[in-house]
C-alpha cells in the first residue's frame, strides 16, 4: 500500500497539502490537488462530496470522518439552511477562518478576503478546554501532529491559521489572499451588495453577497458600528519570540503558564536585583518559537533606557521615536533568560513579517469593544446582514488568555445569527437575539461556560449556562438612517425641513428655519399638531415666553395619542444650550410618519441601517417607525391637552421608569438591558459605584443589583 500511495499523484498531493507549512504552499498544493481530481472548488455546494468520492485514500478517511461528524449536526440541516446565502468574510485570522468554516457547514457560499499573502504571526494563544475540543473535532491533529499533546494548552497563531485554512478549503470556502477590502459597492439595478477591492480588477470584486462578517481586527470596524473605549491603569506589555530549534536541551526547559508578582514575590525581586528588570507577570510558552509575554513597570523601562523620556500620554510614551529598540531587545532577552533559569541555549530572536527581531512593546491601558455586534444595512430594497467577530468586536485582555476563546464563542454566535437570517426570520428579531447573546460574551470564563464540550454547537444554549435570547427585545430596536454622501444627506434633511415649514407656516411667533433651535419655544411643535388636529390645542392661548408649558403640551399629546415618547424633558428642550439636530430629526421624522399617509417620505430614507441598540448609542440620523398611524383628516374626540404646570409629565408606565431611581427615562439618556431601562448616570456598580458598560456586568436576579 505504501508503494501504491507514493505513485498515486493525488495521494502525494494530499500528503503535501496536509503537511504544508506556509499559506502559499497550502493554496498551491490544494489547487493542484483539485486540478488533478477534476473537482472545482467554485462548485461549493457539491465540492466536498465530490472531493471525498474522488480521493479514495486511506490517510484521508480519518479526516472525512471528523468533518462528516461535524457537518451532520442538526444545526446545519444538511447544509440547506443557508444554501441561498452568499457571505463575505473579511480577514483570514483564526476568527475569520473559523467563521468561514461554520458558514460553509450551513451551506452558504463563502468568500474570505485577506490583505496579507502570508501567515507570519509567531505569538502563541492560550486555549480554553472547549477550544481544544472544538479544534480536535476539526481534525487539527491531522494537520499539526503536536497539537495540544500532553498538558499543552496553546498554539501559535500561524499554526492555527494553517489548520483552519486547510479545513476551510476542503469545505469549499474561497480564500483570496493579497487583496485589500476598500469598502462597499451599493446595489444598483440588478446587482446586489459588492466589495470595492485593491487591486480593483480582482475577480472577487464581482461577488454579490447578502452577509458581511468583519474579522479584520481592531483597525477595521465597518461603517455603522461604534466602539467603546475602556481605560484602566497604565499597563505596558512586551512580547518576544526566540527561534525554537527543537533540541533535547530546549525540550527540557519548563514552560511558565503564568507567574504573577502577587503569588511569587521572591522571583520578581530576584529578577530586579540581578537584572534591574521590574515585571508584574511573565508567561513562557513553547511552540514553533519560544514565546514570552510580560507586563513591565514604566519606572523600570525608563531606568533601563528602553523608554527615553517620560510622558503622561501613553501614545507619546510608547511612540517609536521614544523607544530605544536595542535596549528593548536587551530587556526582553534578559527577562527571558532569567525566567528560564538561563537554560535555553543559544537564544536568538525569531523574525517577524518585516524581517526584524520579533519583539513588540504595547499599551493595553486602552482597549476597545464594539457597542453592537450586528446590524442590517438596506439599499434599494436589498438588505445586508453585518456582523463582527474577533478583535474588531472585543479586544482581548491578553494576560487572561481570553482572546481566541471568546473569539470562537463570538464566531459560533455569529453563525447562529446567519442561520436565523437564512431561515428568513424577521431581521429585527435576528439582530435582537444576536445582541442578547453578545451581552454574555465579556462575562464568560472557563468556569461559567458549559463543561459538556461534546454538546457544543452554534446554538448558544449548548455553550452558555444562563442565556436569555430575548434580553434585547425586537420592539426596542432602532431603525437607523445611514450617513450617506453629503449631498444625499443634505437632501434628506431638506425634505423634512420643507415639510415642517409647510405645515407651520402662518402661525404667529413661529418661523422654522432649521431642525433644532427653531423648536425651542414649543410653539412650532404645537403649530405642527394644530395643522393636523385643530381641535386639540388652542394656539391663541399660548405665549412664546412660556416655553416649558408649550413643549409639555406638545409632548403629552404626541405621546398619549400617537405613541411618540419625548426625547428630553420640556425644561431641557426650553433651556438647554444646544438642541442636538440629529435627535430632533429623529423626533420630527416620527411626527411626520404619524401624520402623513405616505411613509416614509420619498428621499428621506434612501438607505437604512437596522440595529437593536438604544437610540443614544449612535450619532447617526435616526428614525423609529411609529406605533400608531393617524389619518391626516380624521377628527379626534380627545379633549384639549392641558398639562398640570406643577407636575407636567403624563402618567408613566413602569417600562418608562429607570429601574434603579424610578424616575422617568427620556430617550437620549436611556440605557436598555435585561429588559429594563436605566438612566446612564444610574447604571452603576452596586459595590463600587463605577459606571457600567453593556455586557460588562453581572445582574443578580434575586437582589436586583
Amino acid at each position: 500500500m505504501a508503494n501504491q500511495d507514493s505513485t498515486n499523484p493525488s495521494h502525494a498531493l494530499f500528503d503535501q497539502f496536509v503537511q504544508a507549512q506556509t499559506c502559499k504552499e497550502v493554496q498551491c498544493t490544494f489547487s493542484e490537488l483539485c486540478h488533478h481530481l477534476q473537482v472545482d472548488p467554485r462548485d461549493y455546494q457539491s465540492f466536498y462530496t465530490k472531493l471525498k468520492e474522488r480521493l479514495n485514500y486511506w490517510k484521508a478517511k480519518s479526516l472525512w470522518v471528523k468533518l462528516d461528524k461535524r457537518a451532520q449536526h442538526q444545526d446545519y440541516q444538511q447544509g440547506e439552511v443557508c444554501a441561498k446565502n452568499k457571505c463575505l468574510v473579511l480577514g483570514a485570522g483564526p476568527c475569520g477562518l473559523r467563521t468561514a468554516i461554520e458558514l460553509a457547514l450551513l451551506g452558504a457560499h463563502v468568500v474570505v478576503l485577506e490583505k496579507r499573502d502570508s501567515f507570519s504571526r509567531n505569538n502563541v494563544l492560550h486555549l480554553w478546554p472547549y477550544t481544544i475540543y472544538d479544534l480536535r473535532g476539526l481534525a487539527a491533529k491531522k494537520f499539526y501532529g503536536k497539537f495540544c499533546t500532553g498538558a499543552l494548552d496553546h498554539i501559535s497563531i500561524r499554526q492555527l491559521q494553517l489548520i483552519l485554512l486547510k479545513v476551510s478549503l476542503l469545505l469549499g470556502v474561497e480564500v483570496q489572499t493579497g487583496v485589500e477590502f476598500k469598502g462597499f459597492v451599493e446595489p444598483s439595478g440588478d446587482t446586489g451588495w459588492m466589495a470595492k477591492l485593491f487591486p480593483d480588477n480582482h475577480p472577487a470584486g464581482k461577488f454579490q453577497f447578502d452577509v458581511f462578517i468583519s474579522a479584520g481586527g481592531g483597525s477595521f470596524v465597518p461603517y455603522g458600528f461604534k466602539r467603546k473605549e475602556l481605560r484602566g491603569k497604565l499597563a505596558i506589555g512586551i512580547t518576544c519570540n526566540f527561534i525554537n530549534r527543537h533540541t533535547a536541551a530546549e525540550a527540557q526547559v519548563a514552560e511558565i503558564s503564568g507567574v504573577a508578582r502577587i503569588y511569587n514575590q521572591k522571583f520578581f525581586q530576584d529578577l530586579l536585583t540581578e537584572t534591574g528588570i521590574d515585571l508584574e507577570n511573565i508567561v513562557y510558552y513553547k511552540d514553533d518559537t519560544h514565546y514570552f509575554v510580560m507586563t513591565a513597570k514604566k519606572k523600570s523601562l525608563l531606568k533601563m533606557g528602553v523608554i527615553k523620556q517620560d510622558f503622561s500620554d501613553a501614545g507619546k510614551l510608547l511612540a517609536r521615536v521614544n523607544v530605544d529598540q536595542e535596549a528593548l531587545l536587551r530587556y526582553a532577552y534578559d527577562a527571558a533568560q532569567f525566567s528560564t533559569g538561563h537554560c535555553l541555549p543559544d537564544m536568538q530572536f525569531a523574525q517577524n513579517h518585516a524581517g526584524q527581531p520579533d519583539v513588540a512593546m504595547f499599551d493595553f491601558t486602552c482597549m476597545h469593544r464594539a457597542e453592537n455586534a450586528s446590524l442590517v444595512r438596506e439599499r434599494k430594497g436589498k438588505k445586508l446582514l453585518m456582523g463582527l467577530v474577533g478583535d474588531c468586536l472585543v479586544e482581548p485582555f491578553w494576560p487572561l488568555g481570553t482572546g481566541i476563546a471568546r473569539g470562537f464563542l463570538a464566531v459560533f454566535d455569529t453563525a447562529w445569527m446567519v442561520r436565523s437570517w437564512g431561515k428568513g426570520r424577521p431581521h429585527m428579531e435576528v439582530l435582537a437575539e444576536r445582541e442578547s447573546i453578545y451581552q454574555l460574551l465579556s462575562q464568560t470564563t472557563p468556569e461559567n461556560t458549559s463543561k459538556k464540550y461534546s454538546t457544543f454547537s452554534i446554538d448558544p444554549a449548548t455553550r452558555y449556562q444562563h442565556v436569555n435570547l430575548n434580553s434585547v427585545k425586537a420592539f426596542q430596536n432602532t431603525l437607523i438612517l445611514a450617513d450617506p454622501p453629503r449631498s444625499r444627506k443634505a437632501s434628506a434633511f431638506e425634505v423634512l425641513l420643507k415639510w415642517c415649514q409647510q405645515h407651520t407656516a402662518g402661525y404667529d411667533g413661529v418661523k422654522v428655519k432649521d431642525l433644532n433651535q427653531s423648536w425651542r419655544s414649543g410653539l412650532a411643535l404645537c403649530a405642527l399638531i394644530n395643522t393636523f388636529r385643530p381641535c386639540v390645542i388652542d394656539m391663541s392661548s399660548l405665549e412664546e415666553s412660556n416655553a416649558v408649558y408649550n413643549n409639555q403640551l406638545a409632548f403629552n399629546f404626541l405621546e398619549r395619542e400617537l405613541g411618540i415618547p419625548p426625547i428630553m424633558s420640556a425644561s431641557d428642550m426650553s433651556f438647554k444650550g444646544q438642541i442636538d439636530k440629529l435627535s430632533m430629526v429623529h423626533y420630527l421624522t416620527q411626527i411626520h410618519d404619524a401624520f402623513n399617509e405616505r411613509t416614509p417620505t420619498k428621499g428621506l430614507h434612501s438607505q437604512t441601517f437596522y440595529s437593536p441598540l438604544p437610540l443614544q448609542t449612535f450619532n447617526l440620523q435616526l428614525h423609529t417607525p411609529s406605533r400608531t398611524r393617524v389619518s391626516p383628516v380624521a377628527p379626534l374626540s380627545a379633549p384639549k391637552v392641558t398639562p398640570d404646570p406643577v407636575n407636567p409629565d403624563p402618567e408613566l408606565s413602569s417600562n418608562e421608569e429607570c429601574y434603579f431611581c424610578c424616575q422617568r427615562v427620556y430617550v437620549l439618556e436611556r440605557i436598555s438591558t435585561e429588559g429594563k431601562l436605566f438612566h446612564r448616570s444610574c447604571f452603576t456598580c452596586h459595590q463600587c459605584g463605577t459606571t457600567l458598560r453593556l455586557g460588562g456586568y453581572t445582574f443578580n436576579q434575586h437582589t436586583g443589583e
